[in-house]
């Protein structure tokens, strides 16, 4: 891959989106690119958790307005749009937890690629923006899905309308971010947070992330029925066999993720 630099270490993989001289702004090919090693993540099983990140101490920029053509016919923007809303649903989609480790600027799309994990670390010179409004743009990359889910739907027009550059701490105060930490402390962390999700259950874990995804589109009745299947296989499985005996033995369980 030419935009994405991809590493694997004892189960974790990390995505870092590699153009830090454009502050990793989004070309249809870093989408492409993107898109196409969640996929392939989502279907190994020896990737327990990922990471996104951005090179260069920045997040991502959004998308690279000033893309220089491909020399090919040009696409349809329809088309275009629908490669960023294909990567956004792969990274809804991922059974694995996903973490946004923010250094820098996180705007426009390259906002809600961060919002789109399940789980958001920011360092402190981390800055968030849904910019659109200011490009004569709308929400893309499902902002319009996951902003009000997170904030409700009064602060996420506020962010949306305005498209104001949000610190660290403030998008912390609206329930965006996870945790605000130094920069120098921000690898550390995501690292620990990373390897409790890697000695974690992977199929519990999964099954988990499914229900609370789907919390917001089904009755109670629907979310228990839901709760009730994902628990019959999880005592089907070996992992849930070793956490049980784990127990008992007074010991730290070893997951397989069987």
């Amino acid at each position: 891959m030419e935009t994405i630099e991809v590493t694997r270490h004892d189960g974790v993989v990390t995505l870092m989106l590699n153009r830090p001289t454009k502050k990793n702004a989004a070309t249809i090919q870093l989408w492409t690119e993107l898109g196409d090693a969640l996929r392939e993540i989502a279907g190994r099983a020896d990737d327990r958790v990922v990471i996104i990140t951005g090179a260069g101490g920045e997040f991502c920029a959004g998308a690279d307005l000033w893309e220089p053509p491909t020399g090919g016919p040009p696409q349809h923007r329809l088309a275009s749009m629908r490669t960023l809303g294909d990567v956004a649903l792969a990274l809804y989609r991922l059974p694995q937890p996903s973490i946004a480790k923010v250094r820098g600027v996180a705007v426009g799309a390259g906002c809600n690629l961060a919002f789109g994990c399940d789980l958001v670390v920011a360092g402190s010179t981390a800055r968030f923006s849904e910019i659109f409004s200011r490009r004569g743009l709308t929400l893309d990359f499902g902002g319009s899905w996951v902003l009000a889910r997170r904030v409700g739907l009064h602060v996420a027009k506020e962010i949306a309308f305005f498209g104001d550059m949000l610190s660290a701490s403030q998008a912390q105060q609206f329930g965006l971010v996870n945790r605000v930490l130094d920069d120098a402390d921000l690898d550390a962390f995501v690292d620990a947070w990373a390897a409790r999700l890697v000695a974690s259950p992977p199929i519990a874990l999964a099954q988990t992330k499914r229900l609370l995804n789907n919390s917001m589109n089904v009755t109670m009745e629907q979310a228990l029925d839901d709760e009730s299947a994902a628990q019959t296989v999880n005592f089907a499985t070996r992992d849930t066999a070793e956490a049980i005996a784990a127990f008992v033995e007074k010991r730290e369980p070893t997951f397989e993720g069987r």
